[in-house]
């Protein structure tokens, strides 16, 4: 026979006690409803149990249930403990005679045994003991103060016995009185139901002080009674009062004996300085320790530091210097009044304590404390009032405003920890569900192949573990070693790729330093090599400083290569070649021509540069025919090489973008003679485009033409070909002035027209340039050759040789930073030049139409492109003829200017500006401002001169004679 077990039924009784407390879905909501069910007060018994079931399931819900029945059983023992307490505090009150030490050691055991000091019954056993020892100080005080008064009282009498005798006559009443007002106070003193728990010291002491005061007070009363008799009767005897008794014998016309002289007081006898000093060293250090504990208001310790002071001084006082014996007396002065106030100074840090810890509840809005804040604060309030319990005798009234005003505030802090508590548990269960989603995901994703991704979403979920919030140590202790098993198994495939991928960039990096060790560096393979690293490095991400070390050591071979090449190369280019000392002189001519300041040598230069930088240079003159003198403003003659007969067509034509192309002279050796006989006499040079080097070098270069064409050359073999050009690996970038690629004529067609075909391979027939004959089918001369064979050798692969020669042969680096900066200046000198030609300019046109003089205004080509000589022409006109245009024509005319230039117009005119801008939009038909400008220029010129027209009309010119 089986027993069903009522288990089941129990949980769900007990779930149906707590209000479902055993079903709830997460262990937020289970704490949650214990926490409700708690606030009920429910039975230990039922607590117990529930315990017993939940702390199986959920140890963080069970952990309220635990606090409580702690809670529970701390109060049963709390209960037996102030019993206990309760009733020694009773024996205490009621013994006759209560010694303080005793109370005070009732409170400080029981506190230390967890009696709960705050509640009754021992709150109130606990004030009354606090007023009993309260009461039996204060006698204390009191007896100590009439003690005082008493000593004062006899003082009053002696500084009397030392006056007249009519002055303590007139004193005697009040002296009386306060007699009697003394002995009614002591009276008092001593009937005082906390008489008998004083010390014992202080009835004797009380006792004596009133015996010598009433001896005092009956002598004098005595001796006033006396001198008052022998005052009245001459034959009485007189008082035993030295001062009545002088007085009396005065007022009797008796003779005042003399006081006789002190006796000398005996030498005191020399002592020794050391034993001086060591009396002198044992009261100073006394009496720093007397001063120690008073300045930190240790009262018990400063009594002990006291007496030991007055020990030595009893031993040393006559061997004391008067400045120290200050001090010591000033010392002990300060002792006794700490002593005295020692219980005021400690209830003044109390009350501090209480308004502070009663402030925590009532700051301003907005700024009140957190938990964590509040809990720091009530623990450090609650130790400076123990340091205020240790230096002085307990105020509990103070301390129950304090205990009360803590637990107040206390209440923030147990509203922090439950949140914290609550916050903890849902933490723990968004940790534990992001285990178990790290586990599912690295099932699903064992074989994944993109590996960003898959170092993606770890490093998201390692994120999300390290935002999870916070939880104690315990429950992360337990979660941890889980999440880097679940972790470390989703992150295996990914490490796996790595280590792999790690390998293959190590092969990578030998192959690397193969490539880089061979004496002929393979780009090809390079950049192969290269490109697998960078698939590889796609493909599997590393650690970047692991993947930046291996990277630096893939490079470092391949590096190594390219600056072993690159310092070759240098090597082999660092001794400059003719051509780069041709281009260095070249940039030198025309530095001197910049700073000349005259344009046409400035262009002449920069023609000559131009050619030296292609390699059109002149050669040195041989010394048997030596060429015409060069002038003084150029270069001497053979200081550039002529490698090309058309040099004048290269200066003088680059404006007009028909420079010959040096690739094409070159590309037929047998024909280069004679293209450049036939082109050079179609080259027509301005009359001052050069300088007289460039003439001077011109008219040696037709002698040599001449000479050469006298003598009769029997085939094209004598001259020699020039072998086919080096290919080039690398050259310089586009900010070089000749690397221009322009469509220039061939060699044989340098003096050709704008426009011309460029045929130069092709002999002229009666087809026409470039044709062999009239006929277009017949076929081609072998002059002109096929795509593959322009006169010149074919290239690597037959296809046609490269055309990089026409920018020249290749310059060094000095060389080339030479012409370029040449160049820049010269550029620069040319703008500054055309700024300062373009002013004076200006200036000569108000000049001329200031004095109208028509002589005076300047030419066409001084005024620019932008005036056309018709313009020119209308404006002389306007300036030689006295002033005919109307005021109103003139400053209209002056507005279309200032339209035209978009310049400023002066604030008076500004209206009418408008009012002209208004009128020329009803007229869209006439032409605009910008078009007429020069014919308005005329007629403000037509108009009379003034300097506010001549200024505006400065302004105006100034813009449209740039544009």
């Amino acid at each position: 026979m089986t027993s069903t077990s009522s288990k089941p039924h129990d949980i769900q009784a007990l779930d149906t006690l707590t209000g479902g407390a055993f079903t709830a879905p997460t262990s937020g909501e289970r704490a949650a409803r214990i926490r409700d069910w708690l606030a009920g007060n429910p039975a230990p018994e039922q607590m117990q149990e529930v315990f017993k079931e939940l702390s199986g399931r959920d140890k963080g819900a069970a952990r309220l249930l635990r606090e409580k029945l702690d809670e529970l059983k701390r109060a049963k023992g709390q209960e037996a403990i102030a019993a206990e307490w309760a009733q020694k505090a009773e024996g205490l009150l009621g013994q006759p005679k209560l010694n303080i030490a005793d109370a005070l050691a009732w409170q400080r055991d029981a506190a230390k045994a967890g009696a709960p000091l705050s509640r009754e019954p021992l709150a109130g056993l606990k004030a009354q003991l606090a007023e009993r020892v309260k009461g039996i100080e204060d006698l204390q005080h009191r007896a100590q103060v009439h003690r005082e008064a008493a000593v004062l009282l006899a003082q009053r009498f002696e500084v009397l016995s030392t006056k007249g005798w009519q002055d303590a006559q007139s004193a005697e009443e009040s002296l009386r009185a306060d007699v009697t007002h003394w002995q009614q106070q002591a009276a008092d003193i001593t009937s005082d139901i906390n008489w008998n728990s004083l010390d014992a010291k202080f009835a004797p002491q009380l006792d004596a002080s009133k015996s010598q005061l009433l001896v005092v007070s009956d002598a004098f009363h005595s001796a006033l009674a006396q001198a008052i008799a022998a005052a009245a009767d001459a034959a009485a005897p007189l008082p035993p009062v030295p001062v009545w008794a002088d007085e009396l014998r005065a007022a009797r016309g008796e003779v005042v004996a003399p006081k006789a002289a002190a006796p000398a007081r005996p030498a005191a006898p020399k002592i020794d300085p050391a034993v001086r000093a060591a009396a002198q060293d044992a009261v100073q250090a006394a009496l720093a320790k007397l001063e120690q504990e008073t300045a930190e208001g240790h009262g018990k310790a400063s009594a002990g530091a006291a007496a030991a002071l007055r020990a030595v001084l009893k031993e040393h006082g006559k061997l004391v210097e008067a400045p120290l014996e200050a001090r010591v007396h000033a010392a002990l002065v300060a002792a006794g009044e700490l002593e005295g106030w020692q219980r005021w100074s400690a209830d003044k840090v109390r009350e501090d304590l209480v308004a502070k810890a009663e402030g925590l509840l009532k700051r301003p809005e907005g700024q009140a404390l957190g938990g964590r804040k509040m809990q720091e604060t009530l623990r450090a309030l609650r130790d400076q009032w123990k340091q205020s319990d240790q230096g002085g005798v307990p105020n509990h009234a103070l301390w129950k405003r304090f205990d009360e005003a803590c637990n107040e505030a206390h209440k923030v802090v147990e509203a922090w920890l439950e949140k914290v508590r609550a916050d903890a548990a849902e933490h723990r269960a968004h940790r534990v569900a992001l285990i178990e989603e790290v586990k599912a995901w690295a099932a699903e994703h064992a074989g994944a192949t993109d590996l960003k991704a898959h170092n993606r979403a770890l490093h998201q979920f390692a994120d999300r573990w390290r935002d999870a919030g916070h939880v104690g140590e315990k429950v992360f202790a337990e979660l941890q070693p889980q999440w880097n098993e679940a972790f470390g198994a989703a992150r295996a495939p990914f490490e796996t790729a790595q280590k792999a991928s790690v390998e293959r960039r190590q092969a990578m990096i030998a192959e690397a330093v193969e490539l880089g060790a061979q004496p002929m560096l393979r780009i090809d393979a390079v950049k192969a090599l290269q490109q697998r690293w960078q698939a590889e490095a796609q493909g599997v991400p590393l650690d970047r400083r692991h993947e930046q070390k291996l990277w630096d050591a893939f490079r470092a071979p391949i590096d190594e290569a390219f600056n072993r090449k690159t310092a070759e190369r240098e090597k082999a280019s660092s001794a400059m070649s003719e051509h780069d000392r041709y281009v260095l002189e070249a940039s030198k001519a025309l530095d001197a021509a910049n700073a000349g300041g005259d344009v046409q040598k400035i262009r002449a230069a920069i023609a000559r540069l131009e050619a030296a930088m292609r390699g059109e240079a002149p050669p040195p003159a041989p010394k048997a025919a030596p060429a015409a003198a060069a002038s003084n403003d150029g270069p001497p003659v053979g200081a550039t090489d002529v490698v090309a007969p058309g040099q004048a067509a290269a200066e003088f034509s680059e404006s007009a973008q028909q420079a010959p192309s040096p690739s094409d002279a070159e590309a037929s050796p047998a024909t280069s003679v004679e293209s450049a006989q036939a082109g050079a006499p179609d080259l027509v040079a301005p009359a001052d485009g050069a300088d007289a080097s460039a003439r001077a070098d011109h008219a040696a270069q037709e002698a040599g033409e001449a000479a050469a064409a006298d003598t009769p050359a029997p085939a094209a073999p004598a001259v020699a070909p020039k072998p086919a050009p080096k290919p080039v690996v690398a050259m310089r970038g586009d900010d070089r002035p000749a690397s221009k690629k322009t469509d220039a004529a061939p060699a044989g067609r340098a003096g050709g027209k704008f426009g011309d075909r460029r045929d130069g391979g092709r002999p002229a027939g009666p087809g026409g340039p470039g044709r062999p004959g009239g006929d277009r089918g017949a076929p081609r001369s072998d002059a002109r050759g096929d795509r593959g064979d322009r006169g010149a050798p074919a290239g690597r692969f037959g296809d046609r040789p490269p055309r990089f020669e026409d920018r020249g042969p290749r310059l060094g680096d000095a060389a080339f930073r030479a012409q370029r900066e040449a160049l820049e200046r010269a550029d620069m000198a040319l703008r500054k030049l055309a700024a300062q030609a373009h002013g004076e300019a200006l200036t000569q046109v108000l000049g001329a139409w200031e004095q109208r003089d028509a002589a005076r205004l300047p030419s066409v080509q001084e005024l620019g492109r932008a005036v056309s000589p018709a313009v020119r022409t209308h404006w002389s006109q306007a300036v030689g003829n006295a002033p005919t245009a109307a005021a109103s024509d003139a400053a209209e005319a002056l507005l279309r200017l200032e339209m035209a230039a978009e310049v400023p117009t002066p604030a008076e005119q500004l209206d009418a500006r408008r009012a002209l801008q208004l009128k020329l939009l009803t007229k869209r038909g006439d032409p605009a401002p910008s078009q007429t400008w020069g014919q308005d220029a005329g007629k403000v010129l037509a108009a009379a001169h003034d300097a506010a027209s001549a200024r505006r009309l400065q302004n105006a010119l100034k813009a449209l004679l740039r544009k």
